[in-house]
Parts: structure tokens; C-alpha cells; sequence
């Protein structure tokens, strides 16, 4: 990227309220800091509209099969890859379902590989080394909105027939011209220039946990605002089960206990065998019927 393309950039501007920021006390670091921080989720705001048609896209591909794979580089890539990997022990879906790609491959996730995210072709290539199809969505990750590695992802996605969305902090981006849905968090400035990290990377963060929250909610992994298919995979999540069933339900732990045992520590079920007095293999059966939703089984059974 040139000189002049660089300082176009509103990721890449000098921030008028942090110029003195290497003379002020501790404190004051951290005041400014705050500060800049406190705009990002009114940035976020703006773009809920986006936001919200992006997760019915997703979602719409996910009940159909797709997947939802993030690309980025750098911090961007990176966190593309944290929200990916919280998905499964979250949501009890397939690690494959949400997937993070960074620029210049597994090495990039600790260390920076130079040249990588420059290079439009490698974007293309990791895309098709996922056997990405029509179904699929791909969601291009970058503060500057023109890395060329994500760029050649989202233009591969496009050719093919997947659905793009991209996760920009600047306006009118290449990356939002070939996004079939543009999201531009406007967070403008960086506390020290250009370390998109920061206000970037805090509003990509809240972005990426709403999309996929969204989905989620509408795939039916939640009921009411309970995570009814976490993994009980470690001790604190086997608690944290049992408590959801206690306040899904009102059972005592006891009775929480037994229908986990009784699952094999599938928490959505217990739930639905609870709320309906069904045996299990009946329950399932309803639960299948209704795509696992909680309140639609219910209903069914109440129609």
C-alpha cells in the first residue's frame, strides 16, 4: 500500500486527543485510552442494521449445510480465530461449522509472517485447501479494508457462490464493494496511530461475538438467554450445566444430576424431558422433529 493510500485510511489518522500522550501521568494514559475505548460501542451501533442482516445470511447457510469461515490477518485473523474456537464449547456445534483463517497459517497466530497478508493469490488458495463451496459464508476480517490476502478470499467466495460479508473500520472499503453485506465500524483514530489492535480490534471483537450469538439464537442453541447445548467437558462446565437445567426448570441439583446422567450430559435434553415429563427416547425424537428447538418442541406437543 503507497504512501498516499495509507494516509486515506481514517484507521491510519493521528488522534488530536492523544498527541501528548508520552508526557502525562499513568493515570492520564489510561484516562485517554478509556476515553477513545467508551467510543467503540456507539461506532458498533451505527452498523446494527448490518449487523443483523449478516446473521440472518448466516444463519439461513448454516441451516443449509455451509459453514461460516472468518479470514484475516494479523489481530484481525486472529481474532477471527479466538470467536471460531469459542463456538463448539459454547454452542455444542462441530469445530468445522466456524472456522478462522489467518494470513500466513498457524505460525501467524503467535508470531507475524511477513508478506503474507500482501498477498491476494495465498487468500484464494487457503480458501480452496477448506473445499469451500456455494453454501458457505465468508466473512473477511481487516481495519483497513483492503488486505489483499483477505481480498482474494472474498473474491474467490464471491466467484463460487458463497455469501460475503466483511468487517471493516473504515468507510467505503474495496472490501465493503465486493461484500454482499458491507459492515464499516467507523471507531476512527487510534490512541497510537495506527495500532488497530486497539479501538479496531475491541469493535471487531463485539462484531464477531454478535454474529455469531445471532446465529446461534437462531439456530436454537439457545433458550431464553441460557446456553443449552455447552459442553460439559471440564468440571466448571458440568456445574455450569446443572445450573442451567436448575434455573431452566426449577429442579433441585439432584433432580439436575439425574437427567444429565440419565443424557449422557446432553443439557438440552434434560431440559425438554423436565418441562414435558417425556421419556428420552420420545424426547429426542420431538426435540429432531423441531430442529432442537426447546420452545418449539414444547409447542408442538401443546398444539
Amino acid at each position: 500500500m503507497n504512501l498516499n493510500k495509507l494516509e486515506s485510511l481514517v484507521t491510519e489518522e493521528r488522534n488530536p486527543n492523544t498527541l501528548n500522550i508520552d508526557s502525562v501521568s499513568t493515570e492520564e494514559i489510561i484516562t485517554m485510552i478509556n476515553e477513545e475505548d467508551k467510543k467503540v460501542a456507539f461506532a458498533v451501533e451505527k452498523e446494527k442494521s448490518h449487523i443483523a442482516k449478516a446473521v440472518d445470511v448466516i444463519a439461513y447457510r448454516l441451516k443449509n449445510g455451509g459453514r461460516l469461515i472468518y479470514v484475516g490477518a494479523g489481530t484481525s485473523g486472529r481474532l477471527g480465530i479466538v470467536d471460531a474456537s469459542e463456538c463448539p464449547p459454547t454452542f455444542g456445534v462441530d469445530d468445522q461449522l466456524v472456522q478462522g483463517i489467518i494470513a500466513g497459517g498457524n505460525t501467524a497466530i503467535f508470531k507475524a509472517v511477513e508478506g503474507a497478508e500482501d498477498n491476494t493469490e495465498l487468500g484464494k488458495k487457503d480458501l480452496i485447501s477448506r473445499n469451500i463451496n456455494k453454501n458457505d459464508v465468508i466473512c473477511g476480517i481487516a481495519a483497513s479494508g483492503r488486505t489483499p490476502y483477505v481480498i482474494g478470499a472474498m473474491k474467490y467466495g464471491k466467484d463460487i457462490g458463497s455469501a460475503v460479508i466483511c468487517v471493516t473500520m473504515n468507510p467505503n472499503s474495496e472490501m465493503a464493494a465486493i461484500a454482499d453485506v458491507p459492515i464499516s465500524v467507523v471507531v476512527g483514530p487510534e490512541v497510537i496511530m495506527g495500532s488497530t489492535r486497539m479501538k479496531a480490534g475491541t469493535a471487531q471483537k463485539m462484531v464477531l461475538n454478535m454474529l455469531t450469538t445471532g446465529t446461534m439464537v437462531k439456530l436454537g442453541k439457545v433458550y431464553g438467554n441460557l446456553m443449552v447445548d455447552v459442553q460439559s467437558t471440564n468440571e466448571k462446565l458440568i456445574t455450569r450445566a446443572k445450573r442451567i437445567i436448575m434455573l431452566a426448570t426449577g429442579v433441585d441439583i439432584t433432580t439436575a444430576e439425574k437427567y444429565l446422567k440419565e443424557t449422557e450430559y446432553d443439557v438440552k435434553l434434560s431440559i425438554f424431558m423436565i418441562q414435558t415429563n417425556l421419556d428420552k427416547e420420545k424426547a429426542e425424537k420431538i426435540l429432531n422433529d423441531n430442529n432442537g428447538y426447546i420452545q418449539k418442541a414444547i409447542d408442538s406437543i401443546n398444539k
